[in-house]
């Protein structure tokens, strides 16, 4: 019924780090949209995050049989080590983690350092006791969608296994949660650097860019440029120059490379420098300048739909169509 372990397991302590105060944001934003913090109303503790878990497994597997939903299920150490603490106020507490986790799963939390109900799920998936977070997505049979897998503390690598999950399972995948995923995949984006003469401007045309997953506005070869992380599997370096030419977001081009510099040559003809050194990062209030100034700046954003709702603003759109619908019911929209 179950995959087997990718390894043994043995109770440690890793730590990891986590921001304070990002489980209280998120329940704050909760009680505001009328949610309990979980099935029984009262306060979950901080290992579980801000998510309403379901604390009975076969109540979630008999819910899960009932919608179609599969499950996210959590074995869980409460009270818990700093490891199982920091699981739970960052990716277990951040609000679109939060949202996926209740609309599109059946959350089930089981804790595994308890007896009873808890140690007889422990024993039924083969799960050692008093460990660190292990989420697996099952089915209302119990069997896994995708295979087990430990280790997984952090959001940039819990938003990709919810999508593989849901997609096993043939469920919708929302689209907040690829949004939050394209943040996740940004160390393996690749890198292009535009100049112009002003980076608020570039940043809010780059930013409308299909490809483009992440855009800052930083100085680089005396003067204001824009750093763009694109993904390499939707557009070429060539592609993405052309298309910036044609929309007239840059006027210069810092190539990282001899043979980039050769391909925007090919495109920007001699507006093209080689980059010297690494870029210097604007600050903070030059970065996302349209959104800056607006309301929805308040909202608790992923990278990616800063800069979506940027571009959006820019050119007089509609940001709402960058929220997801607890953001939207959140900010009024």
């Amino acid at each position: 019924m179950t995959q087997p372990h990718d390894r043994p397991l043995r109770r440690t302590r890793r730590f990891a780090p986590w921001i304070p105060g990002l489980a209280a944001s998120a329940l704050a934003m909760a009680a505001s949209l009328g949610l309990s913090s979980d099935s029984g109303g009262s306060p979950t503790p901080r290992e579980l995050g801000a998510v309403r878990w379901e604390r009975s497994l076969d109540a979630g597997l008999a819910r899960s049989r009932a919608s179609g939903r599969p499950v996210f299920l959590l074995f869980q150490e409460v009270p818990g080590c700093a490891t199982c603490v920091g699981f739970g106020e960052t990716a277990l507490s951040h609000p679109l983690v939060v949202e996926a986790i209740e609309t599109a799963f059946v959350p089930v939390a089981i804790f595994n350092n308890a007896g009873g109900a808890d140690a007889a799920a422990l024993a039924r998936f083969g799960e050692p006791a008093w460990n660190n977070p292990v989420v697996r997505f099952v089915d209302a049979d119990g069997e896994d969608w995708i295979p087990r897998r430990d280790r997984i503390y952090h959001t940039k690598q819990l938003a990709p296994r919810m999508q593989d999950a849901l997609r096993a399972a043939g469920s919708p995948i929302p689209s907040y949660l690829t949004w939050l995923a394209h943040d996740a995949s940004r160390d393996s984006a690749a890198r292009a650097t535009f100049g112009m003469h002003c980076f608020w401007e570039g940043e809010a045309c780059l930013g409308a860019d299909p490809a483009v997953i992440a855009t800052r506005a930083s100085w680089q070869n005396g003067g204001e440029v824009v750093e763009v992380w694109y993904d390499p599997a939707r557009s070429s370096y060539r592609s993405l120059l052309e298309r910036v030419a044609a929309r007239g977001c840059s006027d210069r081009v810092l190539a990282a490379t001899d043979a980039e510099e050769r391909i925007a040559r090919d495109v920007f003809g001699r507006d093209v420098q080689h980059a010297k050194g690494r870029a210097r990062v604007a600050s903070a209030s030059d970065q996302k300048r349209h959104l800056r100034a607006h309301a929805l700046a308040g909202l608790h954003l992923t990278a990616y739909q800063e800069m979506r709702i940027n571009a959006a603003l820019a050119v007089g759109g509609d940001p709402s169509i960058w929220l997801s619908p607890r953001q939207r019911a959140s900010a009024g929209r």
